[in-house]
């Protein structure tokens, strides 16, 4: 129980809106609520990647490959 106390400490809220959803996957909105700040999305694994740079202290791999990131 105590390692699922730790992992809910790091916390962060999406307002997620799917406009599209085209070639088996999303397209759309993330809104980060803390970082107040929005990006838009093309595809499941870029809106998943946005949430773990989101909520990741070390931004190390931020910019890196084709993929959007928190401007």
């Amino acid at each position: 129980m105590s390692d699922l106390m730790k992992k809910s400490e790091c916390k962060a809220t999406f307002t997620i809106q799917i406009q599209f959803q085209q070639n088996a996957t999303w397209q759309g909105t993330i809104t980060w609520a803390e970082g107040e700040k929005s990006q838009k999305f093309r595809s499941e694994l870029e809106m998943l990647k946005l949430m773990m740079e989101a909520v990741d202290a070390d931004r190390s791999e931020k910019g890196k490959g084709t993929l959007n990131t928190w401007k």
